[in-house]
């Protein structure tokens, strides 16, 4: 049943026997998952994390760039699964499986975590079924309306253009990988050089527009206005992920970046012309470099 396994760099000579392993469908890494993970780096073992992908909706991280984020925050061994291929798999049979092929030594999940054909089991039925120990962990609750701090909740943020806000509920602002791609040159033309990206496919898209980002680019990090969305202005309406960065001068073709999106700068719309765009985004830019 888990027959991928993604290592993390960090911990190619550790084997994953033995470790404390995380349970959840993992979506993303917010801020409800940090108690589980401060809790297994407690236990001083190899960490492994079980995720679940084509669920419910899409997720907001695909392939990669889950395991970049989860290595990231200490995590050794990622075992991506599908949904497709366990959603019959009786609860029995799928905490058998685990312990026969990671063999963890201990679990975390949190108390909303399910699993079988059904979605019936629960983090203490999987002790039960195995013998391992299972720490099931409370929910953490926003502390004004005591929602639920979830992907639902982060999308539904993002969906609306509030990146600011999605972001102080995950663990690292949201972001996308990709190799920059060759375009048509247009805001290169107007003095607004883009380095362009294919959006992954299956990501979870967030509102179209224009926002503030931020990107690595050989070791130093650069301020970015992102269009996402179409380019009306040009008669243009398939979807771009183009970003202009601040001070940059090389070239980006082929490179592969990570582009986080820091807040909502504006909606996109159509200008009158050339001109009129290439005075909005010094408009834009000038707001970016002030933190205005």
């Amino acid at each position: 049943m888990l027959t991928e396994k993604h290592v993390n760099e960090k911990a190619e000579n550790v084997g994953s026997r033995g470790c404390a392993l995380l349970l959840g469908g993992f979506d993303g890494l917010h801020k409800g998952h940090e108690t589980l993970l401060s809790a297994a780096k407690k236990t001083g073992l190899p960490i492994a994390a079980i995720t679940i992908e084509g669920g419910k909706g899409a997720p907001l991280y695909v392939g990669k760039e889950r395991d970049e984020i989860f290595f990231r925050h200490g995590v050794d061994f990622v075992y991506p699964l599908e949904f497709s291929a366990i959603r019959n798999i009786s609860a029995e049979a799928f905490a058998a499986a685990v312990k026969e092929e990671i063999s963890p030594a201990c679990c975390f999940c949190g108390e909303d975590f399910r699993f079988g054909a059904g979605g019936k089991a629960d983090g203490a039925d999987f002790g039960r079924y195995t013998g391992v120990p299972v720490h099931v962990l409370p929910l953490l609750k926003d502390e004004k309306t005591g929602e639920k701090i979830g992907a639902e909740k982060i999308k539904a943020l993002l969906g609306e253009g509030k990146a600011e806000e999605a972001n102080a509920l995950l663990c690292d602002d949201f972001f996308l990988s990709g190799a920059v791609v060759k375009d048509r040159g247009i805001g290169r033309e107007i003095g607004f050089p883009t380095a362009n990206i294919f959006y992954p496919q299956g990501k979870f898209r967030l509102k179209n527009a224009v926002y503030e980002t931020r990107a690595a680019i050989d070791g130093k990090e650069y301020k970015g206005i992102t269009n996402f969305g179409s380019r009306p202005t040009f008669g243009n309406d398939t979807m771009v992920t183009e970003t202009y960065f601040l001070g940059y001068s090389g070239n980006l073709y082929g490179k592969t970046l990570s582009i986080r999106f820091v807040r909502f700068l504006r909606d996109i719309k159509k200008f009158a012309d050339a001109k009129a765009l290439q005075s909005q985004l010094e408009y834009d830019k000038r707001r970016v470099q002030s933190g205005d």
